[in-house]
This record gives structure tokens, C-alpha cells and sequence, in this order.
């Protein structure tokens, strides 16, 4: 048996110290906060309750999948279906509405674009043989070199999935209409990502949403860390919150253990689920390339110090409401007269559109315990530029006031006169608990970030040291980045053994 440190307690390190401890290994999580879950938390106020950061479940096999790899039965988790999956609202006043079934979301799409609904069969079906092969090569697999990433079937399946074009043009091989790859390209702010910049690879995301369907946890993500350490404080996982890891021990090639408290603690692996690019600020300076070197912790050549593009922030509004909106769905996107021209308004220039692209959330369309009877919670998710230098205080209030009243126009009518509680996020919110930039997703999804280009498993050649996290290969959103932690505690148990 092994003795594992995690460092921080978001959902990559939960799920690493859940099936590490299913293993039969030691396992004790240090989390600075004052509770675990990071970015998957709730917000809560009185009777209102609603999630804080993510919201939307994607690929549901693969979240039970690994929690029951850990150990969870089946049923662990409620999930439920949102059918219709969303809405998206243009600003020509039509809408989009994505249902289950590819015969009648082609219907569909050819009520509101005549036209335009075989395209949206064509990428089905392409896409149908491409995911599986793109899921087993390049989310459920490790590049510790180049050669794996770069071998010739994968250069010929990333040549299939136009990861040699962005998501939007990738996407635009298949429809004329603008609004339509708008639909169907807007996934990457799922991950922080704009459609412009975003490698074609991320196809899989639209894909995946009509191939398996847009779902919620019952009672809200914010139920999977509570779920989670429930588990482990019964199998005698040490959780320690309110306490910071200082630094990481290194001795001769091999992490031996942390510093919290100004007390050192021994342990044979440790996992790090902090933002990656925080993680050199732990490990030895002798470490990296221009620093003296000390022989005790000789690693085999230096450390290169690295710069990551964070991905895009947003600021968030959460809201408690007197009324519901029986025709409002359970996921909602609100669109500018040109998402694209909006989105590089954000991206390339760092501005604030007057007039932003926004997604809401609205639960208790599904969940009817959501809020008390009668009564909403909503989140308003607005991206923005990870910038939290900027004067947050002044911009926030304005941007959510301009929000709330487009969103009163376009889909929930007396909206602003039924609010009982609001409270906003932003970047400098962020910024402050800790995330990486002010950005909200962990690293950008760009190329340069991509596969074998963004931090690993085993990001270091340091024996005993590994990674999970948003910033962590395969990348963002709760399934992945537990995917991520899966492949950690793989490489962990493979260098144990």
C-alpha cells in the first residue's frame, strides 16, 4: 500500500483519491478552501440554491463510467434528460430548439432553415464513426511524448476531425446559415474557448450533445463533491480543508512529500489538482532551466518554465425569482446580431460587447425541487474577458443590468421585477479563489494547448508526481477532467507497481 497526497480537492481530485482508495491506497486530500468541489459548487441564499460554476452534463456514460470504476454503485448519481436539449435564441428573432432524435432535430432545423437540415445529418453521420476512434485516441490516452500524439493514425484522424481549422470552420462545411454554425460551433465557451480559435477536434462537442443528449444532476453539479467525499470519508480518506500546501519535497528525481502548515509530511506519490500553471510555484527552483542546480533533487535535465494562454472569464449572475416561466427549457443561449464579430470582440480586442452573447440556466424546467413552488433560481452566464485587473465593480453592474433586461425582451418576461436575491461573479472573483488568470476553464483550448502540448497526467519527469485539472490533459468539463484524474491514477499505480 502506497501513501498519496492530493493536493486540492476539486472534482479531478476527488475522483483521483475515489479510485485510488478502491485500489486499497492511502489517501489524504489537502484542500485550501473551506470546502471541496472547486469550481463545481453551489451559491446559495435563504430558500435559493443554484450551481456556481458548471451546469450542463455532458457524456453521462463516461461520469458514471469512472465513478463506478471508483467504487460508486450505479445510480449513484440522478441525472436527468433535458429534452428539449436547449434553446438558442438569434437575434432575428428565430429559434433554434435542439431535441433528442436525429430525424427530428433535422426537421427541426428545416422548419427554421429550410434547406439546411441534410447538413445536419451529414455531420452525424460523419461524425458517428470519427467520436468513438477521437474519444479512445484522444481523451483516453496520455502523450509523455511526441510520437505517441504524433503518430500516423493519429495525424490521420485529426486530418478527418480538421483539427487543422477551427471549430467554426469546421463546422461550416456543413451549413450555409450563420446562425447555424453559430448553433453548432458555440460549444467551445463551454470549455472557454471561442469558436474562431478552438481546433476542428472539439467537433466532438456538438457531436456528443445531439449523439447522447444534454443532461442535469438532480439537485444541481453542486451535489457531486458532497456525493463524492461522503464516499471517501467512509473508506477513511483524510480530507483536510482550510489548509494550503506551501511546497512540494523533491529528492533525487523522486516527490517525497509536501510542506502544509510549515510542517513537512512524507508521502510516495503525490497528485496536484490546483491550476497546473500555479504548480511550479511549489517545486524547487533549483528545478527549472537557469537555476543553480542542487544535486539532491537532480531530475534528468532542467524544467523549462512555461506560459499559458488562460481561457476566457465570465462574469455570472445568479438569481432568485418570485415566478417561473413555463415555456423557458432548462438550457438557453441568447445571441448577438454575430456571435462571431461579438466573440472577437472578446477574444482578439478584450473588450465588452454592449450587447454579449449569454446562457442561461433555469433548473426547475426539469427539477421542480429545484426552487420553492412557484418560485426560479437562474444563472446567467456571461462571457467576458479573463481581465481581473479590470474595474469589475463599475463594469459588472451595468453588464448584468443590460443582460437582465435583454433576456426580460427575448424569453423571461417580468424577469425584473420578480427578482428576490441576486449576487454576481466576476473574473476578479476568480482571480481571488485562486483560478488561473481571472479565467473560468482552466487553460484555453487553443492549438498550442492542445493534446500533446498541454500539461500531462505526469506533466514532469519527477517520479511520484502527477496532475489532474482542467488545465490537465484531456482538458475541461467535469467528465473530462475526471477522465483526466483516471488516466493521473493510472500512471501512478503503473510506476508503483
Amino acid at each position: 500500500m502506497s501513501r498519496v497526497a492530493i493536493v486540492g480537492g476539486g472534482i479531478g481530485g476527488l475522483t483521483a483519491a475515489l479510485l485510488l482508495s478502491r485500489q486499497g491506497q492511502e489517501v489524504v486530500i489537502y484542500e485550501r478552501a473551506d470546502r471541496v468541489g472547486g469550481r463545481v459548487a453551489f451559491e446559495e441564499e435563504g430558500p435559493y440554491r443554484i450551481d456556481q460554476g458548471p451546469t450542463i452534463v455532458l457524456l453521462p456514460e463516461m461520469l458514471n463510467g469512472i465513478l463506478e470504476e471508483g467504487g460508486l454503485p450505479p445510480g449513484s448519481l440522478e441525472l436527468l434528460r433535458c429534452d428539449p436539449l436547449c434553446r438558442i435564441h438569434f437575434r432575428s428573432g428565430r429559434v433554434l430548439t435542439k431535441v433528442a432524435g436525429l430525424e427530428e432535430q433535422a426537421a427541426e432545423i428545416e422548419r427554421e432553415f429550410p434547406g439546411e437540415g441534410s447538413g445536419f445529418l451529414r455531420f452525424m453521420d460523419d461524425m458517428a464513426g470519427l467520436f468513438p476512434r477521437g474519444k479512445a485516441s484522444f481523451l483516453e490516452q496520455p502523450f509523455p511524448r511526441w510520437r505517441e500524439f504524433f503518430s500516423p493514425a493519429n495525424l490521420r484522424l485529426m486530418s478527418r476531425l480538421r483539427a487543422y481549422r477551427s471549430l467554426r470552420s469546421a463546422v461550416g462545411s456543413y451549413f450555409r446559415s450563420e446562425e447555424l454554425r453559430d448553433a453548432f460551433s458555440l460549444q467551445s465557451l463551454y470549455i472557454g474557448g471561442a469558436p474562431f480559435r478552438t481546433p476542428g477536434i472539439y467537433t466532438m462537442l456538438p457531436y456528443a450533445e445531439s449523439a447522447f443528449g444534454i443532461w442535469m444532476l438532480k439537485g444541481g453539479y453542486g451535489q457531486l463533491p458532497r456525493i463524492l467525499s461522503r464516499e471517501l470519508l467512509s473508506r477513511g480518506v483524510e480530507i483536510h480543508t482550510g489548509t494550503e500546501v506551501e511546497s512540494l519535497h523533491v529528492e533525487d528525481g523522486r516527490c517525497t512529500g509536501i510542506v502544509a502548515g510549515g510542517v513537512r509530511h512524507s508521502y510516495d506519490a503525490v497528485l496536484y489538482n490546483g491550476e497546473f500553471p500555479l504548480l511550479e510555484q511549489l517545486l524547487p527552483a533549483e528545478l527549472f532551466a537557469g537555476a543553480a542546480p542542487v544535486k539532491r533533487n537532480s531530475v534528468k535535465g532542467t524544467l523549462k518554465r512555461s506560459r499559458y494562454q488562460p481561457s476566457s472569464g465570465c462574469v455570472l449572475i445568479y438569481a432568485g425569482t418570485d415566478r417561473r416561466w413555463p415555456e423557458a427549457e432548462t438550457h438557453q443561449f441568447f445571441l448577438p446580431d454575430s456571435l462571431n464579430d461579438n466573440l472577437r470582440e472578446l477574444f482578439d480586442r478584450g473588450r465588452i460587447s454592449q450587447l454579449p452573447s449569454y446562457y442561461v440556466f433555469n433548473p426547475a424546467a426539469v427539477d421542480d425541487s429545484a426552487a420553492p413552488p412557484g418560485e426560479s433560481v437562474l444563472y446567467f452566464l456571461i462571457p467576458v474577458p479573463a481581465d481581473p485587473e479590470l474595474d469589475w465593480d463599475t463594469l459588472a453592474g451595468s453588464l448584468a443590468e443590460r443582460v437582465l433586461e435583454d433576456a426580460e425582451q427575448r424569453g423571461f418576461p417580468g424577469l425584473k421585477s420578480s427578482l428576490v436575491w441576486k449576487k454576481l461573479r466576476t473574473p476578479a472573483d476568480a482571480h481571488k479563489e485562486g483560478l488561473y488568470g481571472g479565467g473560468s476553464f482552466g487553460i484555453a483550448p487553443v492549438l498550442s494547448q492542445l493534446g500533446v502540448f498541454r500539461p500531462q497526467p505526469k506533466p514532469y519527469p519527477i517520479k511520484g508526481l502527477y496532475a489532474a485539472g482542467a488545465s490537465v490533459h484531456p482538458g475541461g468539463g467535469v467528465p473530462i477532467v475526471m477522465q483526466g484524474a483516471r488516466m493521473a491514477v493510472h500512471e501512478l499505480m503503473k510506476e508503483m507497481n
